[in-house]
């Protein structure tokens, strides 16, 4: 799945990943899947002024947008908001000086929309707490935006800040509940309740969409679970989600289709940094949709180094007129494909990324959406779906190719 494009983003968005104190993850309520991203993109909004200003903005599409929630509906939004202010942090923890503090607060102090903006604050208390640098887990939001399930984004973000020890420790089974946001059920008292829904479930996710993996273990008195802990390890398959460390580039589907084009290693990585994925990828499918070019790399190396008007790819000096005819005209497929790229690139970033959320969700099973995530909107399985999808988002597109 592609990254957020921080390139188009301002400030401390552009960071990608949420500096997240054990404070800040060990809360009380039951917060939902969206209300869990929208906690984490509030404070990566935050983090830079978080303890020097005492209120925060950000334009309140961007962040609908930003955790995968594509609607104009305001009142969703204000329904996750009020969920935050109503939800508590608790801390219990040595300070500077050794001495035991425990505190609460609730996760915001108020929120309000007003102009398209939502305006928000922390307890100073609790600002102090999430700027803290000392204890934290990285919380990368090109990770969080991949979880379907709140329970299994809870148990990344309780796992993940010890990944360098190797293990969470034993929690209490009673602690654990709380973790999840299922403390208070009384079906979930029962081990083979809570292991079946919650556990298996949230683990399986984990493993299968971040960059850890976890393994569950279990403390029993008699034959009663009492605690449970979760071995922690990265998960090599996935670790290019971890895009806080500049590395995986090597990874990238565009880069894949490079070297499989024939550029090399050293070219491929070079453009991709001059470039972006996504401008490389316009030029790659503007490329591939051309026939009867003999040489593609020397193409594509003109169409990346210099454009010509309107933005089309800029050809190679032809060597005479007699050898150089003027190339064919695109197929209809190609059109309508250079099209939908053109569209999606005149997108803002976090409408492209609703926008691939939103067709990722009509994909009815899970080898179209594997193919999607390789290939983007140039998916060969899905090429039928995405041009219907683009029809119906911006009408008008085809014109001149449909009918």
């Amino acid at each position: 799945m592609d990254d957020i494009p921080r390139d188009q983003l301002t400030g401390a968005l552009r960071r990608g990943a949420v500096k997240k104190h054990v404070a800040a993850i060990h809360v009380s309520g039951k917060l939902t899947l969206l209300q869990r991203k929208l906690s984490n993109v509030l404070l990566l909004n935050a983090y830079d002024t978080l303890t020097s200003s005492a209120r925060h903005q950000i334009d309140a599409r961007t962040l609908c947008l930003m955790i995968g929630y594509n609607s104009n509906d305001m009142d969703t939004l204000k329904q996750s908001l009020r969920g935050l202010a109503e939800t508590v942090a608790e801390w219990d923890m040595l300070d500077e000086k050794g001495q035991q503090e425990w505190g609460v607060s609730s996760l915001l102090s108020y929120a309000k929309l007003k102009g398209g903006v939502c305006e928000y604050a922390y307890s100073p208390a609790l600002a102090e707490k999430l700027h803290d640098p000392k204890v934290f887990a990285l919380i990368n939001l090109n990770i969080q935006r991949r979880f379907t399930s709140g329970h299994a984004l809870a148990l990344y973000e309780n796992c993940y800040r010890f990944v360098r020890t190797g293990s969470t420790g034993w929690w209490p089974l009673d602690l654990f509940r709380r973790l999840m946001g299922v403390e208070g059920s009384a079906y979930y008292e029962t081990f083979k309740h809570l292991n079946a829904k919650i556990i298996k479930p949230a683990v399986a996710e984990v493993n299968r969409t971040s960059n850890i993996i976890v393994t569950p273990d279990t403390k029993k008195m008699g034959r009663a679970v009492t605690d449970i802990r979760f071995r922690i390890k990265e998960n090599p398959q996935l670790a290019i989600l971890d895009i806080d460390n500049g590395e995986g580039a090597r990874h990238g589907p565009v880069y894949a289709r490079l070297r499989a084009l024939g550029v090399s290693d050293r070219l491929a990585r070079q453009w991709l940094t001059a470039h972006g994925e996504e401008q490389v990828l316009a030029k790659l499918a503007y490329v591939e949709a051309k026939e009867g070019v003999r040489s593609r790399i020397g193409y594509l190396s003109a169409a990346l180094d210099g454009e010509g008007a309107g933005g089309a790819p800029a050809l190679p000096a032809p060597q005479s007129a007699a050898s150089s005819p003027p190339p064919p005209s695109p197929s209809p497929r190609a059109e309508r494909l250079r099209r939908i790229l053109e569209a999606v690139k005149a997108r803002t970033p976090t409408q492209r990324d609703a926008d691939r959320r939103l067709f990722m969700s009509q994909l009815p099973d899970a080898r179209l959406r594997d193919d999607f995530e390789r290939h983007g909107w140039m998916s060969p399985l899905n090429a039928t779906r995405v041009a219907q999808f683009w029809r119906d988002m911006a009408p008008g597109l085809f014109e001149g190719i449909d009918g």
